[in-house]
């Protein structure tokens, strides 16, 4: 381009390359640093598209889990509180017998777990004790 010549190079490509026997190491050096340099980038790529898409699907199998249970415990609440609804309807029309309804419930589902059972009789004024009927070292699932 100094010269105005109208010609235009596009590319130089040496075939053969021979330094003076002075410089041949130091030649050699430089070429085998800069082959140990695109060698460590081409495995840090490797790397980096290994690691990378992993974590990007991790990521996403995450948040995909995070949406599920919001959703499932948004649905469960929502349950409750329909449940709730219906609960307190039932009480406002018949508050004794929901009361009572709700405590037997309640002793249904607590006292077979109990290993040792006290009633108390308000009527007798006495205290029966309950005496477990199972072998001992059965446990409690088994007939």
């Amino acid at each position: 381009s100094q010269y105005d010549l109208g010609i235009q190079i596009q590319q130089v490509q040496l075939t053969s390359v021979r330094p003076p026997p002075a410089v041949q190491a130091a030649f050699n050096d430089v070429n085998q640093a800069q082959q140990e340099k695109q060698t460590a980038i081409n495995q840090a790529w490797a790397v980096y598209n290994d690691a990378v898409p992993n974590a990007r699907g991790q990521a996403k199998e995450r948040e995909k889990q995070a949406e599920a249970y919001a959703f499932r415990r948004v649905n469960e609440a929502k349950g409750e509180a329909q449940k709730f609804s219906l609960l307190l309807a039932e009480y406002r029309k018949a508050p004794e017998v929901t009361r009572r309804r709700l405590y037997l419930e309640a002793m249904q589902a607590i006292l077979p777990n109990l290993q040792k059972k006290i009633i108390i009789d308000d009527s007798l004024k006495n205290i029966l004790q309950t005496l477990p009927l199972q072998v001992p070292g059965e446990s409690k699932g088994s007939p």
